[in-house]
């Protein structure tokens, strides 16, 4: 049997279940979680390898309308991803009502680009458990009306309910090809690039309001030692304000960050971590081109 290798592009509105899924199917955390919209930044991707195939998923931001420059780059990842899939993977939750009105915004945006593919595209309704069974049944004639070419499964990313048959269809749609990535790799990103997720993804957690949206981290030491991971990172807002805000009454607040960003860090890499945060401020660089630049957009 010949190896399989290709890419499973994952598309979707914020706050989907996009990560969710992916992060389930690989049997490991790689995209950040939250119930927040916009958790997803930039395209991470995910690589499951056995003798037999390599499957990379590629999770992207989710599809929202640009109100500064950080989202137009966000939005960029998401028109590139739209040229390189194998396999499309389109991520819809049963519980939007807006993902299912004839005029949906995201449905005809997507539409009229996966028209244009000559690849399979498979349509997961994630949160199936938020629903009852006759309003799905007639999502699903929705679905089959707008994308006659597209396979649709019901699913539950969170319970894992109908996760194995979509995947083994997955497996099943995968070219020929030999792995695009060493079989030891799990992802394209860095080990910097997912310590910094899991500090942003506990300011998703932990602060309200428009803090976590006003919030970008980057890593400025990662220094391994025998026994432990020394990292520093600076935790980049717009406002004086956001910056008291981060830090807490006696740093309480950026002390109990640190705290559970260190233990999260400690989980995926297997070993102690020393970790350093400090708070700055940098007006407006959701909207500067070299701010965004220096971030990796």
């Amino acid at each position: 049997m010949q190896h399989k290798a290709g890419y499973v592009n994952i598309l979707g509105k914020p706050n989907a279940g996009k990560s969710s899924l992916m992060n389930a199917m690989l049997g490991e955390k790689l995209s950040i979680i939250t119930s927040k919209a916009q958790t997803t930044r930039h395209r991470i991707l995910g690589i499951l390898n056995t003798d037999e195939y390599q499957m990379i998923f590629s999770d992207t931001p989710g599809i929202v309308k640009p109100l500064y420059k950080l989202h137009e780059k966000m939005m960029d990842v998401v028109q590139e991803s739209l040229k390189d899939g194998d396999i499309f993977l389109l991520v819809i939750d049963a519980a939007d009502k807006e993902s299912f009105e004839p005029d949906s915004e995201l449905l005809e945006k997507v539409h009229a680009k996966l028209q244009k593919v000559n690849v399979p595209v498979l349509i997961a309704i994630n949160k199936i458990d938020l629903i009852d069974q006759p309003k799905l049944e007639g999502q699903v004639d929705i679905l089959k009306a707008k994308f006659p070419q597209a396979e649709i499964y019901p699913i539950s990313a969170l319970h894992t309910f109908n996760i194995d048959q979509l995947f083994q269809r997955l497996i099943a749609l995968l070219p020929e090809s030999p792995p695009y990535f060493d079989k030891e790799d799990i992802s394209d990103k860095p080990m910097r690039f997912f310590v910094a997720e899991m500090i942003r993804e506990k300011i998703l957690e932990q602060y309200e309001r428009e803090i976590p949206y006003s919030v970008e981290v980057a890593i400025n030491s990662y220094k391994e030692e025998p026994t432990i991971i020394r990292i520093q990172a600076d935790i980049f807002v717009i406002r004086d304000s956001q910056k008291s805000i981060i830090i807490g009454q006696g740093g309480k607040a950026i002390k109990k960050l640190g705290t559970e960003a260190r233990i999260e860090m400690e989980k995926f890499l297997g070993q102690k971590v020393f970790l350093e945060l400090f708070v700055k401020v940098k007006k407006d660089w959701r909207d500067n081109e070299s701010n965004l630049k220096h971030f990796g957009y």
